[in-house]
């Protein structure tokens, strides 16, 4: 399926059967295994699913929605069809949407890292979400459940950070291959103070000590110098549209902040952007 022309993924939307949507996901909806609806073809939602995942690799905005729902392949139900089809029409209606980023010297590597706590109704899993940029626009960016179950919403904001900063060391190295080489530690923003806490406290007690070693590696991150944790306001993370659906205000507010929207919008800032 082309990235461009959105439109062609289904039959039905080529016949222009679903309409436009401009919100991807509905707020405060939960979606299980077992929602009591009827059982829908799993090929065909299967292959719906594999679609909207190759998109994301270019619209980080459907990023959450489109990994939830691949939770249901194995046997999907008509809430989960009709949920994908909704992010068809989204797409739909948003097709002339895409990442733009300016022209910058600034080739410093930041990130950002969230979770939610206990999302999943299924297993009471959370998702961790995290996204990065380079200078301007985002080029880095994930949403996946977490392997186990956090006792608190520090423990799966610590979860996700470390997931955060594997992916960030990851990023420094091929950054430095390509001659781009960050002589200073890389900036991940966290709206847990508790989880930060946990990181820089070495200690073992109570609140940490049952969390898997692996998970720990942040720590040696950070006394490496190569990983910076700081606290950001919940109003400031980018990384939330990576976590949860969120209200259609907040969700359009993210999206143009990781540098999702409109063509014509693009237009207007560049202009905008010359005035000043």
């Amino acid at each position: 399926m082309s990235k461009e022309v959105h439109g062609d993924s289904t039959q039905e939307v080529q016949n222009g059967k679903l309409q436009d949507s401009y919100y991807s996901f509905v707020t405060g909806e939960k979606y299980q295994k077992e929602d009591g609806s009827q059982k829908v073809d799993g090929s065909m939602y299967r292959s719906l699913i594999g679609s909207l995942l190759y998109l994301t690799a270019t619209r980080p905005d459907i990023m959450f929605a489109t990994c939830l729902l691949s939770r249901f392949m194995q046997s999907p139900s008509q809430v989960h069809y009709a949920a994908a089809k909704r992010i068809l029409r989204y797409l739909r209606g948003t097709k002339d949407f895409g990442i733009w980023y300016k022209s910058t010297n600034d080739a410093k590597l930041v990130g950002y890292t969230d979770s939610d706590w206990a999302g999943s109704v299924d297993d009471m899993k959370s998702t961790s979400g995290y996204t990065f940029s380079l200078g301007s626009g985002i080029f880095s960016w994930a949403s996946k459940k977490q392997a186990t179950v956090a006792q608190s919403s520090a423990e799966a904001e610590y979860i996700a950070a470390a997931a955060t900063s594997n992916q960030a060391i990851w990023l420094r190295r091929i950054l430095e291959d390509i001659g781009e080489k960050q002589e200073e530690p890389t900036t991940i923003y966290c709206d847990n103070k508790s989880a930060i806490a946990i990181t820089k406290n070495p200690v073992q007690h109570s609140r940490t000590k049952h969390i898997d070693i692996k998970y720990h590696s942040l720590r040696e991150a950070t006394t490496r110098g190569e990983i910076e944790l700081k606290y950001c306001s919940t109003e400031e993370q980018l990384a939330d549209i990576f976590t949860k659906a969120l209200p259609r205000n907040k969700f359009e507010e993210l999206r143009m902040k990781i540098g999702v929207y409109h063509k014509h919008i693009k237009g207007s800032i560049r202009r905008l952007m010359c005035l000043l």
